[in-house]
């Protein structure tokens, strides 16, 4: 019983295979490109409009060391 099943796995894998290519092929191509921009995601900006600045220290050493 083993056998048996040992062997139908690699038929059935084919199997699948060959019809998810079918059915690619039946349902057709998408008709026109998406357009990414509908989906395009906005970057949320800061709410003083500037940059961040961190404190600095004497030249050579680093504020955030221990």
């Amino acid at each position: 019983m083993i056998i048996v099943a040992v062997l139908l796995l690699p038929v059935l894998g084919l199997m699948l295979y060959a019809l998810d290519r079918v059915e690619d092929l039946l349902s057709g191509g998408p008709s026109a490109p998406r357009s990414s921009r509908r989906r395009h995601l906005r970057l949320v900006g800061g709410g003083d409009g500037g940059t961040e600045r961190r404190p600095t220290g004497p030249p050579g050493r680093h504020v955030d060391a221990a």
